[in-house]
């Protein structure tokens, strides 16, 4: 029996009230006086359930598609204006017990290269990393108890976050691991992560146990509530995803919300951000092997309906996706990217031999941190390398209530032109610091409170030229 506020997988993401939301999408999607009316409540900015929303994803009317999509653009320029995060995934082992049929990692795997990052082997990539501008960590492994211990990534994330190089320092270190107890995400906790992320893969739970045959993550129920325990734990920001591609896109798609309305109902909080992977080939896993790939229209779809049913999330695409691609998505709903990024254990601090290839999935947009920083600003985009929320302890419900109320961008948008700034300083080709020290000139004037502006100038002035650094509001 579905039930929103229940801790109990099957009742949160309940699989009679998904199939009945696609039967009540199937009957409204050409029902006009209903889009408009969801259209209307949707501009009001305080989201839409799963069914409404799932209604506005089946409508196949041109022209209401057309109101869907402006209405996103909007949304996504009121919460987040025109700031992009920006941050890179870390591979730190991928040692992997589980049988998931649509990752390389998997057990049976002989072939593929394993890896585990030293914490000499990680000081080095994290230097490179610093190197090349980012101050925003995802860290990545695989699922083995004996070797990916959670005192492994205590000692991890405890050696990234002491490593100071020239200027550089990663300021915030997200987590992508496997389920844990409430225990080891209260360790997590204290250790200063920033956000737990943990994707789900697929909704439709007859399909995940197919898709995850062997290994602990075969426990649909314990994998599927790992965010309840983390909320327990202390993590109040925590970012879910489904892996588009494995099951029907309108299943995962109100699933997803529906994990989100119970994060909501439950603990007070909705996620933090919400990721939009697509099946990729990676070493022995063919993506054309499986039957539910979608194509660009139907993901520009999916974003620009999340951003209106979510409006206070933040949304995630990775280097799974092409610059054209990201480039579609990025105004309808999208706010933080990766740049530069490896799928590999190691890779930033020298490229892997090609016998020794250990990438999760074939990278698309194989671009630079500095080509891609450019390539934003170009499009009049802030590349952001902010992390002041984390460290001022403005997440969870704090950080939605501000987000919710408008007041962050008095916060987001002077700290990033402040760390745009650092990055042009530091790391900037000469092309891509002309280009950006125009657009703060520019935007520095959109700062609203004429005391904050300027605050901003002079921090502006002492990064240039006093070389200070970490200015944040």
């Amino acid at each position: 029996m579905y039930d929103v506020n229940s801790k109990h997988a099957d009742d949160f993401i309940n699989h009679e009230e998904i199939e009945e939301t696609l039967a009540y999408a199937d009957e409204n999607k050409d029902n006009v006086e209903l889009i408009d009316a969801l259209i209307e409540k949707a501009k009001k900015r305080k989201g839409l359930t799963h069914r409404e929303a799932s209604v506005l994803l089946a409508c196949q009317i041109p022209e209401k598609n057309e109101e869907i999509f402006k209405l996103a653009e909007q949304i996504k320029k009121d919460f987040y204006g025109n700031r992009i995060v920006m941050f890179a995934p870390l591979y730190l082992s991928n040692y992997c017990i589980n049988g998931c049929t649509y990752c390389p990692y998997h057990s049976k795997n002989k072939h593929i290269a394993r890896k585990q990052l030293s914490q000499d082997e990680i000081r080095r990539e994290v230097i490179a990393l610093q190197d090349m501008g980012h101050k925003r960590l995802a860290l990545e492994a695989g699922e083995d108890p004996v070797r990916n211990t959670m005192d492994y990534y205590l000692e991890s994330i405890k050696t990234i976050y002491s490593i100071k190089h020239k200027n550089g320092a990663i300021r915030r270190v997200n987590i992508n691991i496997a389920a844990t107890t409430v225990d080891n995400y209260r360790l997590l906790k204290e250790a200063g992560i920033g956000t737990y992320i943990l994707f789900q893969e697929t909704y439709h739970k007859e399909s995940y146990l197919q898709l995850h045959p062997t290994g602990p993550k075969h426990d649909y129920d314990y994998h599927t509530e790992a965010m309840d325990r983390a909320m327990e734990g202390g993590i109040d920001d925590v970012g879910v995803g489904v892996l588009f591609g494995l099951d029907k896109y309108r299943y995962e798609f109100a699933g997803l919300l529906m994990h989100a309305e119970h994060l909501e109902a439950a603990f007070g909080v909705g996620p933090h951000t919400i990721s939009v992977p697509r099946l990729r080939h990676a070493d022995d896993i063919d993506a054309d092997a499986f039957d539910n790939g979608i194509d660009d229209d139907t993901f520009a779809k999916i974003v620009a309906c999340i951003r209106i049913a979510v409006p206070y999330t933040g949304m995630i695409i990775s280097t799974r996706e092409s610059q054209k691609c990201r480039e579609r998505v990025l105004h309808l709903g999208i706010s933080q990217v990766s740049g530069g990024s490896r799928t590999s254990v190691g890779g930033y601090c020298e490229p892997e031999p090609d016998d020794e290839k250990s990438e999760q999935f074939d990278v698309s947009d194989k671009r630079t941190l500095d080509e891609v920083v450019r390539w934003l600003m170009e499009m009049d985009y802030i590349p952001s390398f902010c992390t002041a929320c984390y460290r001022e302890g403005r997440t969870g419900d704090r950080f939605m209530s501000l987000c919710k109320s408008g007041q962050i961008q008095n916060c987001c948008h002077p700290n990033a032109l402040m760390t745009l700034k650092e990055y042009l300083m530091d790391y900037a080709s000469p092309e891509t610091k002309a280009i950006g020290d125009k657009l703060i000139e520019k935007e520095v004037l959109n700062v609203p409170n004429e005391k904050a502006r300027a605050v901003v100038e002079e921090n502006l002035r002492l990064i240039a030229q006093d070389n200070r650094r970490d200015f944040r509001f």
